[in-house]
């Protein structure tokens, strides 16, 4: 049985910024997601901010030889069919991959480097209080001095002139939960080496966590859609935004697939709020729900009415007439807790990467990460066939499997702010900038077909 997902927000004022924080509660019944919320300081929800009280990984000093067997290792990778297959020997040179347009980014090694960071919190003004590190003193900052080297090819160092002119008179947009937030907040800090955009983002669509900034000298644009669940969602207490929704798992959410004719890039990218308290509707029938206990409602999985969504969402974009953009897929990231939940004072204060037999994905996560390799290929496979659009994976799990020390722990706030450790978002600078490297890469691939 998982364990319940709360989902708590607690406003607080640091350094006049305002940034959402966890608020701290007793632990949850089984099936039961806490649906209170604490507003305090009488200030208006601008982002929502999901922290999971389950760890997407296993402490590999948890394992035994007799279970590990049912969690995905990570010496594996998922074909397109979702299945499993062995990685190549490193050592064996024939298997080495020498195509540098054609080698699989996802699967290699943490290597130190010492050149890193590329930015700070002083050379990026607008970085969050939630993932700035360095301003509340995270005692070690050996997590920066690492890179991400690729088994069979070097993945360049993130060049913020040669990504400018890449995306020159271009637009990305984001869509999904904090984490894609996150992602863009490292790509804006990334590029403030060169310049720093104007934010054009009106003040309703900050309060629905929407963000639009602009890059006027290279008519570059970059957008984000708060949506944690992809598709149309409905909060069953208008009251409650953080507690269960009614989710259309067949019905697109007009709020952002209406907005992105036009674009360049899409990068999608959501699924753990699935794992909580929701209500499962398809043809605008309850079909079943998750984690709840009405009668005479069918137990449906979160996978199940992820598998729905995700689907729906990437056939909603290949149904777009106007679109002709380039739409990722990325992966979903693991949390790190170890020592207890959440509201156990779980905590992730290791201070260097695993290396890449030391842990294993746990299972929640490896099904989810099924899922979106198997999606993301049918959606492929359609734009091929049908609408000619094309779909890429940003695969980061496994990378960011291997950093438990990429965390800001307890160092997103004050000392002695009464919050839980957030162990499921990424310092910044640190580890969430090769998500970076790697659409860059990814970028420069696909213009070179073009």
């Amino acid at each position: 049985m998982k364990p319940a997902l709360p989902m708590e927000l607690q406003h607080h004022q640091v350094a006049d910024d305002v940034y959402l924080s966890f608020q701290p509660s007793a632990p949850l019944r089984k099936s039961t997601l806490i649906s209170i919320v604490a507003f305090v300081l009488g200030v208006t929800i601008i982002y929502v901010y999901s922290p999971y009280s389950f760890s997407l990984y296993v402490n590999p000093t948890s394992l035994s030889t007799g279970n590990s067997s049912s969690l995905l290792n990570n010496d594996s990778i998922a074909t397109n069919d979702g299945s499993l297959i062995a990685e190549p020997d490193n050592n064996n040179e024939s298997d080495v991959v020498k195509n540098e347009e054609t080698c699989d980014l996802s699967s290699g090694e943490w290597v130190p480097n010492p050149d890193a960071p590329y930015y700070t919190n002083v050379t990026c003004p607008g970085m969050y209080n939630l993932q700035n590190c360095m301003k509340f003193g995270k005692p070690s900052m050996s997590f920066l001095e690492w890179r991400w080297k690729p088994d069979g090819c070097e993945l360049p160092t993130f060049d913020p002139n040669r990504f400018l002119q890449l995306v020159r008179g271009k637009s990305i947009t984001f869509v999904g939960d904090s984490l894609a937030r996150n992602h863009m907040q490292s790509l804006i800090c990334l590029l403030s080496g060169v310049v720093y955009p104007v934010d054009l983002s009106p003040g309703d669509n900050k309060k629905n966590g929407n963000q639009h900034w602009v890059y006027r000298d290279y008519n570059f644009n970059i957008s984000l859609f708060w949506n944690p669940f992809l598709v149309r969602a409905e909060m069953t207490d208008p009251s409650n935004a953080f507690g269960s929704y009614n989710l259309f798992l067949d019905e697109c959410d007009e709020q952002w697939t209406s907005k992105i004719e036009g674009h360049n890039y899409i990068i999608i990218s959501a699924a753990l709020w699935y794992i909580k308290t929701n209500m499962f509707y398809e043809n605008r029938t309850l079909v079943g729900c998750e984690d709840c206990e009405l009668e005479n409602v069918t137990k449906l999985s979160a996978f199940y009415g992820y598998e729905k969504a995700l689907r729906t969402a990437l056939r909603g974009i290949n149904s777009l007439k106007n679109f002709h953009g380039l739409t990722f897929l990325r992966t979903i990231t693991p949390t790190h807790f170890e020592g207890g939940g959440w509201n156990e004072g779980g905590d992730c204060v290791r201070t260097k990467p695993f290396r890449r037999n030391e842990t294993v994905l746990a299972p929640h996560l490896a099904e989810m990460y099924r899922i979106q390799v198997r999606e993301l290929k049918t959606a492929e496979e359609e734009g091929i066939s049908k609408t000619g659009l094309r779909f890429r994976l940003i695969d980061v799990t496994k990378p960011m499997l291997l950093r438990p020390d990429g965390h800001p722990s307890k160092y997103g706030r004050k000392s002695g702010s009464n919050m839980p450790n957030d162990c499921t978002h990424w310092c910044m600078p640190g580890p969430v900038d090769t998500w970076n490297e790697i659409l860059l890469e990814l970028i420069r691939r696909e213009e070179a077909k073009t």
